[in-house]
Protein backbone atom coordinates (compact mmCIF):
# COMPACT_ATOMS: atom_id res chain seq x y z
CA UNK A 1 0.00 0.00 0.00
CA UNK A 2 1.44 3.32 -1.05
CA UNK A 3 0.12 6.89 -1.54
CA UNK A 4 2.15 9.23 -3.50
CA UNK A 5 1.40 12.97 -3.12
CA UNK A 6 2.74 16.14 -5.02
CA UNK A 7 2.37 19.94 -5.36
CA UNK A 8 2.95 21.51 -8.86
CA UNK A 9 4.63 24.78 -8.14
CA UNK A 10 4.68 28.12 -10.58
CA UNK A 11 5.61 27.02 -14.39
CA UNK A 12 6.65 23.67 -12.40
CA UNK A 13 6.72 19.86 -13.95
CA UNK A 14 6.12 16.94 -12.37
CA UNK A 15 6.70 13.64 -13.87
CA UNK A 16 5.72 9.95 -11.77
CA UNK A 17 6.33 6.33 -13.43
CA UNK A 18 4.50 3.95 -11.50
CA UNK A 19 5.67 0.23 -12.35
CA UNK A 20 3.74 -2.76 -10.54
CA UNK A 21 4.96 -6.54 -10.80
CA UNK A 22 4.09 -9.30 -7.97
CA UNK A 23 2.39 -8.78 -4.92
CA UNK A 24 -0.71 -10.58 -3.64
CA UNK A 25 -2.75 -7.47 -3.02
CA UNK A 26 -1.69 -4.02 -4.25
CA UNK A 27 -2.95 -0.55 -3.99
CA UNK A 28 -1.19 2.44 -4.98
CA UNK A 29 -2.92 6.36 -4.83
CA UNK A 30 -1.34 8.62 -6.82
CA UNK A 31 -2.44 12.37 -5.93
CA UNK A 32 -1.91 15.58 -7.71
CA UNK A 33 -2.52 19.22 -6.65
CA UNK A 34 -1.34 22.14 -7.66
CA UNK A 35 -0.53 25.74 -5.62
CA UNK A 36 0.16 28.17 -8.35
CA UNK A 37 -0.90 28.87 -12.10
CA UNK A 38 1.45 27.20 -15.21
CA UNK A 39 1.91 23.62 -13.18
CA UNK A 40 2.35 20.28 -15.79
CA UNK A 41 2.49 16.85 -14.31
CA UNK A 42 2.57 14.02 -16.24
CA UNK A 43 1.41 10.74 -14.43
CA UNK A 44 2.32 7.19 -16.36
CA UNK A 45 1.82 3.79 -15.60
CA UNK A 46 2.49 0.20 -16.34
CA UNK A 47 1.14 -2.69 -14.64
CA UNK A 48 1.84 -6.61 -15.11
CA UNK A 49 -0.96 -8.51 -13.27
CA UNK A 50 -0.46 -12.46 -12.85
CA UNK A 51 -2.46 -15.24 -11.76
CA UNK A 52 -4.24 -14.45 -7.96
CA UNK A 53 -3.09 -11.19 -8.49
CA UNK A 54 -5.18 -8.26 -7.27
CA UNK A 55 -3.14 -4.58 -8.62
CA UNK A 56 -5.05 -1.55 -7.63
CA UNK A 57 -4.03 2.01 -8.99
CA UNK A 58 -6.59 4.99 -7.90
CA UNK A 59 -5.25 8.42 -8.89
CA UNK A 60 -6.69 11.85 -8.13
CA UNK A 61 -5.42 15.25 -10.37
CA UNK A 62 -7.11 17.86 -8.61
CA UNK A 63 -6.79 20.89 -10.78
CA UNK A 64 -7.38 23.70 -8.09
CA UNK A 65 -5.70 26.20 -10.13
CA UNK A 66 -5.87 28.21 -13.21
CA UNK A 67 -3.79 27.22 -16.23
CA UNK A 68 -2.66 23.66 -15.42
CA UNK A 69 -2.24 20.74 -17.26
CA UNK A 70 -2.03 17.03 -16.55
CA UNK A 71 -1.38 14.14 -18.58
CA UNK A 72 -2.28 10.65 -17.36
CA UNK A 73 -1.36 7.26 -19.31
CA UNK A 74 -1.36 3.88 -17.45
CA UNK A 75 -1.24 0.66 -19.42
CA UNK A 76 -1.41 -3.28 -17.92
CA UNK A 77 -1.29 -6.50 -19.23
CA UNK A 78 -3.08 -9.12 -17.33
CA UNK A 79 -2.60 -13.20 -17.33
CA UNK A 80 -3.98 -16.13 -15.30
CA UNK A 81 -6.42 -17.48 -13.56
CA UNK A 82 -7.84 -14.61 -11.02
CA UNK A 83 -5.48 -11.95 -11.86
CA UNK A 84 -7.44 -8.69 -11.27
CA UNK A 85 -6.78 -4.85 -11.80
CA UNK A 86 -8.90 -2.35 -10.94
CA UNK A 87 -7.67 1.42 -12.49
CA UNK A 88 -9.58 4.64 -11.07
CA UNK A 89 -8.77 7.95 -12.67
CA UNK A 90 -10.31 10.94 -11.03
CA UNK A 91 -9.59 14.32 -12.26
CA UNK A 92 -11.20 17.26 -10.54
CA UNK A 93 -11.61 20.24 -12.68
CA UNK A 94 -12.57 22.96 -9.56
CA UNK A 95 -14.31 26.40 -10.45
CA UNK A 96 -10.81 28.23 -10.20
CA UNK A 97 -8.89 26.29 -12.69
CA UNK A 98 -9.58 28.28 -15.55
CA UNK A 99 -7.60 27.27 -18.45
CA UNK A 100 -7.19 24.16 -17.46
CA UNK A 101 -6.29 20.95 -20.12
CA UNK A 102 -6.19 17.54 -18.96
CA UNK A 103 -6.13 13.96 -20.53
CA UNK A 104 -6.11 10.36 -18.63
CA UNK A 105 -5.61 7.13 -20.75
CA UNK A 106 -6.07 3.22 -19.61
CA UNK A 107 -5.35 0.41 -21.63
CA UNK A 108 -5.27 -3.08 -20.60
CA UNK A 109 -4.40 -6.40 -22.39
CA UNK A 110 -5.93 -9.47 -20.94
CA UNK A 111 -3.72 -12.59 -21.72
CA UNK A 112 -5.40 -15.33 -20.77
CA UNK A 113 -8.88 -16.31 -20.06
CA UNK A 114 -9.45 -15.88 -15.91
CA UNK A 115 -8.34 -12.28 -15.58
CA UNK A 116 -10.31 -9.22 -15.04
CA UNK A 117 -10.00 -5.78 -15.66
CA UNK A 118 -12.16 -2.73 -14.14
CA UNK A 119 -11.22 0.70 -15.34
CA UNK A 120 -13.11 3.64 -14.73
CA UNK A 121 -11.93 7.38 -15.50
CA UNK A 122 -13.25 9.90 -14.10
CA UNK A 123 -13.66 13.73 -14.71
CA UNK A 124 -15.36 16.16 -12.86
CA UNK A 125 -15.86 19.85 -14.33
CA UNK A 126 -16.48 22.98 -12.48
CA UNK A 127 -16.43 25.86 -15.29
CA UNK A 128 -16.70 25.77 -18.51
CA UNK A 129 -13.04 28.09 -18.93
CA UNK A 130 -10.75 24.95 -19.58
CA UNK A 131 -9.21 24.64 -22.62
CA UNK A 132 -9.54 20.67 -22.61
CA UNK A 133 -10.71 17.39 -20.97
CA UNK A 134 -10.65 14.08 -21.91
CA UNK A 135 -10.59 10.46 -20.98
CA UNK A 136 -10.05 6.80 -22.71
CA UNK A 137 -10.63 3.55 -21.79
CA UNK A 138 -9.65 0.28 -23.46
CA UNK A 139 -9.37 -3.35 -22.53
CA UNK A 140 -8.93 -6.19 -24.66
CA UNK A 141 -7.27 -9.83 -25.98
CA UNK A 142 -4.97 -10.40 -28.39
CA UNK A 143 -5.44 -9.25 -31.64
CA UNK A 144 -6.33 -12.53 -33.50
CA UNK A 145 -4.90 -11.01 -36.98
CA UNK A 146 -1.91 -9.31 -35.67
CA UNK A 147 -0.95 -12.79 -34.52
CA UNK A 148 -1.86 -14.21 -38.01
CA UNK A 149 0.07 -11.69 -39.76
CA UNK A 150 3.08 -12.19 -38.08
CA UNK A 151 2.89 -16.08 -37.98
CA UNK A 152 2.48 -15.73 -41.53
CA UNK A 153 5.64 -14.34 -41.80
CA UNK A 154 7.09 -17.33 -39.99
CA UNK A 155 7.37 -15.80 -36.61
CA UNK A 156 6.63 -18.62 -34.81
CA UNK A 157 3.38 -18.16 -31.75
CA UNK A 158 5.23 -17.58 -28.33
CA UNK A 159 7.61 -15.00 -30.06
CA UNK A 160 4.74 -13.36 -32.00
CA UNK A 161 2.70 -13.00 -28.84
CA UNK A 162 5.80 -11.65 -26.98
CA UNK A 163 5.78 -9.12 -29.67
CA UNK A 164 2.80 -8.04 -29.36
CA UNK A 165 3.02 -7.22 -25.83
CA UNK A 166 6.48 -5.93 -26.40
CA UNK A 167 4.93 -3.50 -28.63
CA UNK A 168 1.57 -2.75 -26.51
CA UNK A 169 4.01 -1.00 -23.88
CA UNK A 170 6.75 0.18 -26.08
CA UNK A 171 5.47 4.09 -26.25
CA UNK A 172 4.84 4.16 -22.60
CA UNK A 173 8.57 2.60 -21.56
CA UNK A 174 9.76 5.20 -23.37
CA UNK A 175 8.01 8.14 -21.87
CA UNK A 176 10.73 6.81 -18.53
CA UNK A 177 13.32 8.59 -20.53
CA UNK A 178 16.51 6.98 -18.48
CA UNK A 179 17.41 3.57 -21.28
CA UNK A 180 18.94 1.84 -18.15
CA UNK A 181 15.33 1.58 -16.80
CA UNK A 182 13.78 0.98 -20.10
CA UNK A 183 15.82 -2.11 -20.73
CA UNK A 184 15.89 -3.55 -17.10
CA UNK A 185 11.54 -2.76 -17.60
CA UNK A 186 11.62 -4.44 -20.67
CA UNK A 187 13.65 -7.31 -20.11
CA UNK A 188 11.20 -8.06 -16.86
CA UNK A 189 8.39 -7.81 -19.39
CA UNK A 190 9.83 -10.40 -21.04
CA UNK A 191 9.98 -12.63 -17.90
CA UNK A 192 6.89 -12.14 -17.05
CA UNK A 193 5.90 -13.05 -20.67
CA UNK A 194 8.26 -16.64 -20.56
CA UNK A 195 6.47 -17.45 -17.13
CA UNK A 196 3.03 -17.76 -18.65
CA UNK A 197 4.63 -20.02 -21.84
Amino acid sequence: VAQHNALVGRDASFKSVVVTFGGDLVRIHPRVAYAAPGGSAELFGLYFTDAGQHQEHRLLVDHNTPHCTSNVAYKGALQGQDAHAVWIGDVLIQAAAEGTDTYELNRNLVLTDGARVDSVPNLEIETGEIAGAGHASATGRFDDEQLFYLMSRGIPEIEARRLVVRGFFAELVQQIGLPDVEERLIAKIEAELEASV
